[in-house]
């Protein structure tokens, strides 16, 4: 069998057309969605980038792995020793490699985050460029392309291609965003919530877009966010990121239908985070446990399994795909891994899943655990680092789908269930493992200040004559969640 697992960084399920967007920026993807399945409820265990790639290649959820932020306290991958290695907890890539399949990963990722673990196991390591995730598409395909021409007709292989392009900054050619600029950007956020929002004051808020003075922000990327114009541009950015990287998707189909072999090839895509565009008042970031930065697109077309434009609205952690990949390839789940394969739910869309909830982790830029049930989205905050944020979150998705209003004092109940269900599901994982301490702890006694420091941030709010705010962070910050 020949898979290949198309990975996009930051790319939001309902900026797709295949998810409904209603501008095309996803005219391949659309392709391969409408051949297979299409998973409407897929979300990543943990944001953002590390854990989740992390769980990508353990097969584990980020409690079990260590990886919660991306580096420092809490952000440690932790893997048992060599005995349980290759039994218990077999790396996803290592596990394909001794049942015979050529695993090859065409990515930079492990070279931008100093995350070797992420090395392991594979036959082939392509990161093409030094740019550390700062490449383009283009850059990507050149050495995609070539690997397909040579290899692609070879049976029995795992073909990892990562792309960049929806993360900011945007730096697609000029004409991928001017495509849309006649076109409406999403309602939401409105002029009046922008304005509102441009009374906060956290990293990537509307008024402090960008971390520092930046003179080299691409012309696509607006300097602040004052209004619905800026807020175009800034959609009009990513959506060119997303057309960008999907046009040379399209590369890869036509390779393959180069080869004669298009139809037989299975196709994974999915992402390892979405990102926020003004939910809770955050622009062009992944730095929460919210619906905006966890939920992904998940589209599946595997020839003779998957049935044209099947769509399934089952709760999907992004650690059921490594497990149902490997189950595609007739190797058992390991025991030690927290995902389940989708094939019998594939095969049969009647069958039973269990997964009525999802528990969902953040440690990068907030300390958070989440709930995300059928109607609401409850966050349970332990630390929130620059965000003013309340410690408790609930949200009626059904009545409230951008997230603007806790309900949280209305709802004791499903308050108390929501934390019923986070503790419970603390308990098993540790029960469960028992390998590691929880690194949610270790990131709540730390403090989520990674890239940049809580005295740097009250530098920064002071230079920009927001002397008021860096006075109120200062003291909420060491009193508040304490």
């Amino acid at each position: 069998m020949r898979i290949v697992y198309i990975d996009i960084d930051s790319l939001r399920p309902d900026h797709m057309g295949c998810y409904g967007y209603v501008r095309k920026t996803t005219p391949n993807i659309d392709i391969i969605a409408a051949q297979g399945v299409r998973f409407t409820h897929t979300y990543c265990e943990a944001s953002p980038c590390v854990p989740s790639r992390a769980s990508f290649i353990s097969g584990k959820f980020a409690i079990n792995h260590g990886s919660l932020t991306h580096f420092g306290s809490g952000g440690r991958f932790y893997h048992p020793g060599a005995e349980r290695y290759s039994v218990r907890y077999p790396f996803f890539t290592r596990y394909l490699r001794e049942a015979g399949y050529k695993t090859v990963t065409i990515s930079s990722f492990g070279d931008r985050h100093q995350a070797w673990w992420f090395f392991a196991g594979w036959n082939e390591i392509h990161s093409h460029t030094l740019k550390c995730g700062n490449e383009d598409a283009d850059e990507v395909n050149a050495h995609v392309i070539p690997w397909i021409m040579q290899h692609g007709a070879e049976e029995n292989y795992f073909l990892h291609v990562q792309y960049w392009d929806p993360h900011g900054f945007y730096t697609a050619p000029d004409a991928y965003a001017e495509q849309f600029v006649d076109q409406p950007a999403p309602t939401f956020p409105s002029e009046e919530v922008i304005q509102n929002h441009r009374r906060l004051y956290h990293p990537r808020s509307a008024s402090m877009f960008h971390w520092a003075i930046t003179p080299n922000i691409p012309r696509k990327m607006p300097h602040e966010i004052r209004n619905r114009a800026d807020y175009q541009q800034l959609i009009n950015g990513y959506d060119a990121g997303i057309s960008y990287m999907d046009e040379h998707v399209g590369q890869i189909l036509d390779a393959y239908r180069k080869l004669g072999i298009e139809d037989e090839v299975c196709f994974v895509i999915s992402a390892d985070h979405g990102e926020s565009f003004g939910e809770q008042g955050i622009y062009m970031e992944h730095g929460m446990a919210t619906e905006s930065v966890h939920r992904i697109p998940l589209i599946m077309r595997i020839p003779g399994v998957t049935l044209p434009n099947s769509v399934f609205d089952n709760f999907v952690y992004n650690v059921d795909v490594v497990a149902t990949i490997v189950d595609l390839v007739g190797l058992d789940i390991p025991t030690g891994w927290d995902g389940q394969s989708l094939l019998p739910l594939i095969n049969k869309p009647d069958a039973d899943w269990n997964r009525d909830y999802l528990v969902l982790e953040h440690g990068l830029y907030a300390c958070q655990r989440a709930v995300c049930a059928p109607r609401w989205y409850f966050i349970r905050t332990y630390d929130p680092g620059f965000y003013k944020f309340d410690p408790v979150v609930l949200y009626d998705m059904e009545n409230d789908p951008n997230q603007c209003v806790n309900v949280a004092s209305e709802n004791p109940a499903i308050v108390a269930e929501m934390d019923h269900l986070i503790a419970d599901w603390v308990q098993e994982n540790r029960s469960k493992h028992g390998e590691i301490m929880d690194p949610m702890e270790e990131i709540i006694r730390t403090g989520p200040y990674r890239y940049i420091s809580k005295e740097a941030w009250l530098s920064r709010l002071r230079e920009v004559g927001k002397g008021w705010a860096a006075d109120e962070f200062a003291s909420r910050t060491h009193s508040e969640y304490q």
